[in-house]
Order: C-alpha cells, then sequence, then structure tokens
C-alpha cells in the first residue's frame, strides 16, 4: 500500500494538535506500522509530516535489524519520535527514542522503565484498568483502543465516541486514540480529552 498525499497526512496531524488532552512528551500525531498492512514501513515513514510520532511493530520479523536502522535515519532526518514496539534490545540497538508495550507484557515494562527512566514508554490499553496501570508504571501515554472499527486483528468491538471519553475522565496521564482514525472519524472524538491521534491505515491509501 502506498500513503495518502502528504496534505492528507498533514490533515490528520493538524486534527491532532487541537486535541486539548492532558499534554506529554509525544507530539500529537503517532503513527503506527503494521507488517501485514505497511509493507514498505520506510516509505511510509518518509511520507509522515514532521515531528510526529512512529511506533515500529514486526513481530518477530527478519527483517527489523535493517528495517530499524533505516527508520532511526528518517527518524533523525524528520524529527520523528521513534518508538519500538516490545523489543527494548532493538530500541537500544538503532538508538530509537524509546519502547511502546503491549497491555499484556506491563510488568516486563515495569522493569524496563525502572532502568530506563529517562527513556519514552508508551503502553496500549483498551479499559480503565488498563490506562491505570499504564500510569502507574510510569508510561509517558497510552494509546487507547479500539475506538473505531478497525482491521487490526483480534482488536474486539469498538469502544466508540461516549464510551472512551468516559474512560478519559480518570486517566493520569495522556492518552491517544487509536482504531479506526482518519481525518474524518477523528472529528467525532473532538473536545472529548484525548491528548491525540494514532493511526495506521488513517495515513495510508
Amino acid at each position: 500500500m502506498t500513503l495518502r498525499t502528504y496534505d492528507d497526512a498533514t490533515r490528520l496531524a493538524r486534527l491532532a494538535a487541537r486535541w486539548p488532552g492532558v499534554p506529554g512528551v509525544l507530539p500529537p500525531l503517532v503513527a503506527l506500522s503494521d507488517p501485514d498492512r505497511v509493507l514498505d514501513v520506510a516509505a511510509f515513514a518518509a511520507g509522515l509530516p514532521d515531528e510526529c510520532a512512529l511506533i515500529y511493530r514486526h513481530f518477530g520479523r527478519a527483517e527489523r535489524f535493517v528495517q530499524a536502522s533505516a527508520l532511526a535515519a528518517i527518524a533523525r532526518d524528520k524529527n520523528i519520535v521513534l518508538l519500538i514496539a516490545a523489543d527494548p534490545e532493538l530500541a537500544d540497538a538503532c538508538d530509537a527514542d524509546g519502547v511502546h508495550w503491549p497491555a499484556r507484557e506491563l510488568r516486563t515494562a515495569l522493569d524496563w522503565r525502572r532502568r530506563n527512566a529517562e527513556a519514552v514508554m508508551t503502553v496500549s490499553a483498551h479499559s480503565r484498568a488498563e490506562l491505570a496501570a499504564a500510569a502507574q508504571a510510569g508510561a509517558d501515554a497510552a494509546l487507547l483502543s479500539p475506538v473505531f472499527g478497525t482491521r487490526s486483528a483480534g482488536s474486539g468491538p469498538p469502544l466508540g465516541r461516549l464510551r472512551a471519553a468516559s474512560l478519559l475522565r480518570q486517566a493520569d496521564l495522556p492518552v491517544y486514540a487509536l482504531g479506526g482514525i482518519t481525518a474524518d472519524s477523528a472529528r467525532r472524538l473532538e473536545a472529548s480529552g484525548f491528548s491525540g491521534l494514532a493511526a495506521i491505515d488513517g495515513l495510508k491509501r
């Protein structure tokens, strides 16, 4: 798949910048890769707006070392915050800014955080309890999903705008909306309390 035009990606970034949620260390737009849905991850990263964040998810693919190195170079050129999903060794190897952890690995994330207090750490969340656990673990932000319907395998039923907004009211850290996020769907989340937007397909054709 190819990226949307730069203007479309920038439109989503500009929408994300308007969100009034809890401020944090991450920019308002977070892109995620997926080896099954983003076939050319370097082209994906190169087409992103400057000064966003990118979470590289490789799921153990053999090419992860080469791809991470290429992404690190692109991130430096575009001032992108680069996070590696659930792979602190690869994050160290490519000098990434930090690590993104799935909710099921929160205990491992907490141990990593204790040894890497200055690095960026984000965590996925799907419930109020997981948002609270992410805050207690010292995460810089949580990605709450799925807010809307998504093609991600095993994502579960969408939370919807009202349910997602209710989960944010007691959150003690910046929370980003993930799942079915596009420039069109994101408008439904204005004033809901999110700190920003996270997307995969919303940044691709």
